[in-house]
């Protein structure tokens, strides 16, 4: 009787073989066994291993900082909004570079006047060096009026244009700087022409 007894609990249901079956069964699920926790390190340090060849690495990651910069660059001497920095996004400052663009300023020339007053200085003559202070002091009271006069005509199309006073934030001091810059060297370039109409973005009045 107590063979039979020690017998029959050799098949019970907590048997080693039968057990083992299971975890066999359950880590095959997906066909393939379960790694272990050795393996699964060694395949996560491979995914973080530095490259062979450093110098090659930088090579490659200095490519293609090259290829981002070119990009921005073509990106911004096209006017394209994606690639242009924040202080010149939107279509209110878009409309205000179209606008001091299409003019002929005498601010944009204030960098040739001042230095011709520098070089006159240089001159040995006080009466000549008095006429030029003059002729200067006079040349910047003009660049003040006429730079005036442009934000005066601005502020009104703006409105017309953006009657939402959030849309025209900063674009008097945007349009006095740029009307100071030299055309040729104006970034975003100009895309309109001397004597030109502001394109003026659609849904606006």
């Amino acid at each position: 009787m107590f063979g039979l007894r020690r017998s029959g609990s050799g098949q019970g249901p907590t048997d080693g073989p039968a057990s083992g079956e299971d975890v066999t069964s359950a880590g095959s699920g997906k066909g393939r066994p379960t790694p272990s926790r050795r393996e699964a390190e060694q395949a996560r340090k491979q995914q973080l291993k530095i490259p062979k060849d450093p110098k090659a690495a930088r090579k490659a990651a200095r490519e293609r900082d090259r290829g981002a910069r070119e990009r921005q660059r073509q990106g911004m001497m096209a006017g394209d909004e994606r690639y242009l920095p924040a202080r010149d996004r939107g279509p209110a400052r878009a409309f205000t570079r179209d606008f001091v663009d299409a003019r002929v300023t005498i601010a944009e020339y204030f960098i040739f006047i001042a230095i011709g007053v520098l070089v006159m200085g240089f001159i040995p003559n006080r009466v000549i060096v008095s006429w030029v202070n003059i002729a200067f002091y006079a040349v910047t009271a003009l660049i003040l009026v006429d730079t005036g006069v442009l934000l005066f005509q601005l502020s009104r199309r703006a409105r017309a244009a953006f009657p939402d006073a959030k849309d025209r934030k900063g674009i008097m001091l945007y349009a006095a700087i740029r009307a100071l810059q030299i055309r040729r060297l104006r970034l975003p370039p100009p895309r309109v022409r001397r004597g030109g109409a502001p394109k003026v973005p659609t849904g606006t009045s």
